[in-house]
């Protein structure tokens, strides 16, 4: 074990130790050495930290020369949440076209080669896979993260890809407890609410939750959601009925707590992140994290302060503290001595997935795109845990396979039209995303049918809305792995 500073005492080495922060750059700045030094004992990772494989491997080399069992934790679902490939776009597919394609052992497969992966760079938790039961058509979060609306399938799906994952040495936080499923509502931008009886909520939402404790998921995250039938008052993160009183007893979890990213508006809009992250460890959590858009030392400085004061103030029990301090190096112990996969690497097993999760509707008649196609992406806003700086799309890989293609984004009430005069003369291939959920993007395909009947349709969300088009291909997902698959289909292969 790295010995820790002289003169860092027990409180103040806890209350660095329950948080797990984030930073900018590729290297680690002095500060974030220093703090490792003085008892932080995890570090979370972004997009904004990784430019290759290479790269990461000696980013996390020098956080491990400060402190050799450091957490490395990173948000890598995979498909449209990815930040190994922030740049180009994930070689696996995410959760909901491995639900589609329904197979477990594929799905343990691909978290396992994905957790090799991780393992190979140095990243020892992922704050992943997203264990949401995706009821709600409407839900702006979660979507192609779940895999599916069926309680069943999500939960083995769930504990397929906790098993896959740590059998590589990585561990898995399950995500976002109690379910984030439900909601209408982004918990980057505000507090979402579910209103449904508790005995729903234990048949639908906790099951794939059940499942990923029976498959001995590492860590959990909490959800920022309200759910007034397990609490009135307090968001999941905060709530000390729901982290302790049904999370670890009545479920019987006993892995860590990881909070979602405190400076979400969720929490940071409405109790502020200091006062947020001492009720988050009084409720139950064990680590707070935050970073995603805050990454400096002063706010690590700030937490660390209000968590002491807390229990200097008698408003947090010490003892809580280093309940939570000791979670943390327990997993950091076992990451630290987890064995990781030396070999059974399938570097394929992301496209086979992504072939095997199409759905094709229609083509009869359908002749092959054999020429450059136009290529029109009616894009939507990128949801924060997406983000915008992640290519995705079909247009990169028809450009590979019929050099010349052209290809232009377009939003808003005049896209049709636009998209129409954009293309011209060529075949007109149309890329949507959640079709349903935006009333602007099927009024566009609307008018691009009807003046193009022979235009080809690509959804790469969640396939709600009925398939038209001369072909319609469904991806269940915009990872860059799924435009190629749908690609192979355009041309026929």
């Amino acid at each position: 074990m790295t010995t820790i500073t002289s003169g860092t005492d027990t409180l103040t080495r806890d209350a660095l130790t329950v948080l797990q922060p984030g930073f900018p750059g590729t290297t680690a700045p002095d500060w974030l050495l220093r703090r490792l030094g003085e008892g932080l004992a995890s570090v979370g990772l972004f997009g904004r930290n990784i430019a290759s494989a290479e790269q990461l491997a000696a980013l996390t080399a020098q956080l491990r020369a400060e402190r050799d069992d450091v957490l490395v934790a990173i948000d890598e679902e995979g498909g449209d949440v990815t930040r190994l490939e922030v740049r180009t776009g994930s070689s696996f597919p995410g959760n909901h076209a491995l639900g589609a394609v329904d197979d477990v052992d594929l799905t343990r497969r691909v978290a396992h080669e994905l957790g090799r992966r991780l393992a190979e760079c140095g990243v020892n938790l992922n704050w992943a896979p997203s264990a949401d039961v995706n009821s709600n058509p409407a839900n702006p979060v979660i979507g192609v993260r779940s895999f599916g609306p069926d309680t069943d399938l999500v939960a083995r799906h769930t504990a397929a890809y906790v098993t896959g994952l740590q059998a590589a040495g990585v561990a898995a936080c399950t995500k976002h407890f109690p379910g984030h499923g439900d909601t209408a509502v982004d918990s980057h931008h505000a507090l979402p609410r579910i209103d449904v009886p508790a005995d729903v909520l234990s048949a639908r939402e906790l099951v794939p939750f059940r499942a990923a404790i029976g498959a001995g998921s590492r860590a959990v995250m909490s959800a920022h959601i309200l759910v007034p039938a397990l609490d009135p008052v307090h968001p999941a993160t905060l709530s000390r009925r729901i982290l302790t009183g049904l999370l670890r007893e009545e479920l019987g979890y006993d892995g860590l707590i990881v909070t979602d990213g405190m400076e979400m508006q969720a929490i940071a809009g409405t109790y502020g992140i200091e006062r947020g992250s001492v009720l988050a460890i009084a409720a139950g959590a064990d680590a707070i994290c935050v970073g995603g858009g805050l990454a400096d030392d002063e706010t690590v400085r700030r937490l660390r302060d209000a968590l002491t004061a807390a229990v200097r103030a008698g408003d947090l029990p010490e003892e809580r503290l280093a309940d939570a301090a000791r979670r943390v190096r327990e997993l950091a112990g076992w990451a630290a001595s987890a064995p990781t996969a030396a070999d059974g690497a399938e570097p394929d097993v992301g496209l086979t997935a992504a072939r095997r999760a199409l759905r094709v509707t229609g083509g009869e008649g359908f002749t092959p795109l054999t020429e450059a196609p136009y290529v029109a992406a009616l894009a939507p806003v990128a949801n924060i845990a997406v983000g915008d700086e992640t290519p995705w799309g079909v247009a990169a890989e028809l450009a590979r396979l019929l050099p010349g293609t052209a290809t232009g984004s377009f939003t808003g009430e005049d896209a049709g039209h636009a998209a129409l005069a954009a293309a011209g003369e060529r075949r007109l291939v149309v890329v949507v995303r959640d079709e349903h959920r935006h009333p602007w993007m099927a009024a566009a395909l609307d008018t691009l049918l009807a003046a193009r009947p022979d235009t080809v349709v690509v959804e790469m969300g969640v396939p709600q809305a009925p398939p038209r088009g001369a072909l319609h291909v469904a991806t269940h997902g915009a990872a860059q792995v799924c435009g190629r698959a749908a690609a192979e289909v355009l041309i026929g292969g």
